[in-house]
């Protein structure tokens, strides 16, 4: 078995890992940035929106983007639409993954980072109980790679990190199973991304369209998976969506069948321990209520990149020394993760009746100076004095 020796080991290529990578790297240090897909950015499992708060974290390439908009139109299940857009216009971005993700690590190799795919890791290695490493089969053969720190940054399933002895696993109900297409000639609206909350549509969860040009866009379907059972698949729901909003059978106009997990569970505390960290889905850093996870992948990323070269400079790699990690992820954004998922419990305690009524109303329109998931989630509790308790809570958890 060959054998290396890095300061970081990086194992997944997603936003949050070439983040973390090329933060670290810009910083001096030695490091290994692995995934296990023969291609960075393949397979896309994502809905690929972000709105336009990305810019305050990464600087944006037109490369990345299919198509710009002006918000989102959210659609209840009686009809009712609450139209929400960016007042200079441009409220977000649909992105092109494959380029977007492919950008990321191509910058992380340019700050230094060695990068390398078809390298999938199959075990930790461990010193008197702390992580020290991880084994790899690199395109068949066996390789031991030491490190001070391993980022664990393989998705929701996260084996590293159990490998590591951090529990992973999931409840049905903090787990969405997505399912989506890619879809051509279609009638979209190509200046905002819809979404379609109904229990009929999608039980526990909703649908959407998310335009990537002119008749052309991502639809799909998440729905929480205890929702699910043997005789309810959720490609069946996403076949019933598409032939009902677009007229046209499963198998048609499509150019693509994508088919995930998105963790529901809220921030994970404990994300990390002696010798490692976990950044992205796999540190549960995803919007309980949206499912969104790009933006709060490149900020977990740039914040463990910085730790990591401080831990790794100062010799000390310990739980204890990247627990300045945790810190400053929960500062950052981890209140606001909480309140999504405060929120989605509630969405999901209703009854339908009281579910209609919630959505009822919020029919109409809504402007944002900036557009972001804290903001969104602020005017929205404002809208309906009989969602108090959703204001009082979005207030306590996000001050302003």
């Amino acid at each position: 078995m060959e054998k290396e020796e890095h300061d970081v080991v990086v194992v997944g290529a997603g936003p949050a890992g070439s983040i973390t990578a090329s933060v670290a790297a810009d910083r001096g240090l030695d490091v290994l940035l692995i995934d296990r897909n023969p291609e960075i950015g393949v397979p896309v499992r994502c809905a690929e929106g972000v709105s336009r708060e990305i810019e305050k974290y990464i600087e944006m390439d037109s490369r990345w983007v299919c198509n710009p908009i002006r918000g989102v139109i959210t659609y209840g299940p009686e009809g009712t639409e609450l139209i929400v857009t960016a007042t200079d216009d441009v409220a977000g971005y649909v992105l092109d993954r494959r380029i977007f993700d492919r950008s990321l690590a191509r910058d992380a190799a340019r700050a230094g980072a060695e990068v390398r795919v078809k390298n999938r890791a199959f075990d930790v290695l461990k010193r008197n109980g702390k992580v020290c490493g991880v084994y790899v089969n690199a395109a068949g053969e066996e390789v031991r790679i030491t490190a001070d720190v391993v980022v664990a940054a393989d998705g929701v399933e996260s084996r590293v990190a159990r490998w590591a002895g951090i529990d992973t696993r999931l409840r049905a109900e903090d787990v969405a199973s997505c399912a989506q297409y890619l879809m051509c000639d279609i009638e979209v609206n190509s200046d905002y991304c819809e979404q379609y909350f109904s229990w009929d549509i999608a039980p526990g969860g909703y649908a959407w369209v998310f335009p990537k040009g002119a008749h052309y866009a991502n639809v799909g379907i998440g729905i929480s998976a205890n929702f699910l059972n043997g005789t309810s698949r959720i490609v069946n729901f996403l076949d019933s969506f598409v032939h009902e909003k677009f007229g046209v059978e499963g198998g048609d106009n499509i150019l693509a069948k994508i088919y995930g997990a998105v963790p529901l569970s809220g921030p994970v505390y404990r994300t990390v321990t002696d010798g490692m960290l976990l950044v992205g889905d796999a540190a549960r850093h995803v919007n309980p209520f949206s499912g969104g996870g790009i933006i709060v992948a490149i900020q977990g990323g740039q914040i463990a990149g910085e730790v990591i070269a401080k831990a790794v400079r100062e010799g000390n790699c310990t739980a204890r020394r990247l627990r300045e990690y945790e810190r400053r992820w929960w500062k950052e954004f981890g209140r606001t993760l909480y309140a999504g998922l405060k929120v989605k419990n509630y969405m999901l305690s209703l009854s339908r009746t009281d579910f209609n009524r919630f959505f009822r109303s919020l029919n109409g329109e809504l402007k944002l100076t900036e557009y972001t998931e804290r903001t969104l989630m602020k005017e929205i509790a404002k809208i309906s004095p009989k969602k108090m308790m959703i204001t009082m809570l979005i207030r306590t958890l996000i001050p302003y």
